[in-house]
């Protein structure tokens, strides 16, 4: 099996935590009573990428305080709800979608949930009336993790990784 530098077998354990967490794009970080950083307490995450480089994930329990009409550049768009999607670059809006035929090039996620696409046709669609917050969850920033530290964090014990459900990833926070 590989070694990588911040991997070390525990005890008699020769499996690294690698192997048997799991995480992938669609599952559910939850964060547990450990959790000190106080921009996760209480959170849910869904992971939207993890690779070699990191993780990438949305926090889909945490409203933004403020809608999408209130940003100067929707001002014509319906009240739609933003959410807080995390503490890294506040000044760009990303979102997660069922919708991948109104909008296109969204990279899958899991199952019918998609992350990005051309957001012009998204705002198009949610003024049409034709997406609604059981569609389409709009960020205000995201969460992130270089490589080995999300596993790291799971080990120490601040969060607990679940499965996916595109249920709760469109309810929570709305």
């Amino acid at each position: 099996m590989p070694h990588c530098k911040t991997c070390e077998p525990s005890g008699e354990s020769q499996f690294y935590y690698h192997a048997f967490m799991n995480i992938q794009a669609g599952k559910i970080l939850v964060s547990t009573e450990a959790m000190e950083d106080l921009n996760f307490k209480k959170s849910m995450i869904l992971i939207a990428r993890h690779d070699g480089d990191g993780t990438i994930g949305f926090v889909i329990n945490k409203t933004f305080g403020r809608n999408l009409n209130e940003l100067e550049e929707f001002k014509q768009s319906p009240p739609f709800p933003l959410h807080d999607g995390g503490p890294v670059d506040k000044e760009h809006l990303y979102f997660v979608h069922r919708c991948n035929t109104l909008i296109p090039n969204g990279s899958l996620i899991s199952n019918d949930v998609f992350f990005g696409g051309e957001f012009s046709q998204a705002v198009l669609q949610i003024n049409k009336g034709n997406l609604d917050t059981a569609d389409i969850k709009i960020f205000v920033g995201y969460c992130g993790w270089d490589s080995n530290e999300l596993e790291s964090e799971i080990l120490e014990g601040s969060w607990k990784l679940t499965e996916e459900n595109n249920n709760m990833v469109f309810k929570m926070g709305s």
